[in-house]
């Protein structure tokens, strides 16, 4: 049965291996069970699911997780908490663990073996300073999954949901939201973590798309108008392009794709939707392929 949810039980297991939580690692353990309950719910995870939790700490989670997916594999970065979490999920039979970078791991090929290719989901709680790499490298790499439930620091999930014109706005709205249905699903005071963090967190979950929702010729050309986009936020589109550098048009040819696109010429990258985005990166990519 799940007991780590319990601070007092938590408390226990970290005493008892003497455990100091390493900054580096952005470690905040999860001490309530409620909060705990809403995640296992959210990620809709059944008997028949293998599932990927990316830091499973002491285990907290992954004790959910054991408890109501087919098989788990948590891959945890911190060797100081390997022999721990052996010890908290020894009743367990259906998880393995990996003391291991996600960033280095070949899910596709562990999708393949364990889930004979079909889509997974994946769990975390992830530190603010490694949100962004691990999200676009479950993306980027097309690793099959069918959703991903994580923890986030609050500003994080705003900004991935969010649309055109707000202040959170950025690359990174558009790129989960090319990939992925995102939906803050919980908002996570500090109070429910130990040791507390500074800032508030929320539960987003990114249920990802069989195709995306826009039409792009390039994709690697569709995230670098964006990103040029965003590179210089408070200048205009059309600066943005032309400064980017990855981009080998003319400032006249850039303002006819922009002028083709539909808006004015002094509109800046915020304000423009991804179907917008998809539609201008096209405009260009047929602009380089047209000399």
């Amino acid at each position: 049965m799940a007991t780590l949810g319990n601070p007092k039980n938590t408390i226990e297991v970290l005493q008892k291996y003497n455990f100091n939580f390493q900054k580096k690692f952005g470690q905040n353990f999860l001490i309530n069970t409620g909060v705990l309950e809403d995640i296992i719910e959210a990620s809709e995870i059944t008997k028949d699911d293998f599932v990927v939790e990316i830091g499973p700490g002491i285990g907290t989670m992954t004790q959910y997780l054991c408890e109501n997916a087919r098989e788990v594999l948590a891959v945890e970065i911190d060797t100081n908490l390997i022999p721990i979490l052996k010890d908290t999920l020894k009743e367990y039979d259906n998880v393995e663990v990996i003391n291991q970078d996600i960033l280095k791991v070949d899910i596709n090929k562990i999708a393949e073996e364990k889930n004979n290719g079909r889509p997974i989901k994946v769990v975390a709680n992830l530190p603010y300073y490694i949100t962004t790499p691990i999200i676009m490298g479950l993306f980027e790499s097309h690793v099959p999954v069918e959703s991903i439930t994580i923890m986030v620091q609050k500003e994080v999930a705003d900004r991935m949901q969010t649309g055109p014109g707000s202040k959170d706005y950025g690359a990174l709205s558009l790129a989960v939201q090319y990939y992925s249905n995102p939906k803050i699903v919980l908002n996570v005071p500090p109070s429910c973590f130990m040791p507390q963090p500074k800032v508030g967190s929320a539960v987003i979950k990114l249920t990802c798309h069989e195709n995306p929702p826009v039409e792009v010729d390039d994709e690697k050309m569709l995230f670098k108008v964006i990103r040029a986009s965003f590179n210089q936020r408070r200048k205009t589109l059309a600066n943005g392009l032309k400064n980017y550098g990855g981009i080998p048009l003319s400032k006249e040819q850039i303002q006819e794709s922009i002028e083709e696109l539909g808006v004015e010429l002094n509109i800046r990258g915020e304000k423009l939707s991804l179907e917008q985005f998809a539609k201008l990166s096209n405009i260009i990519n047929r602009k380089l392929k047209e000399g």
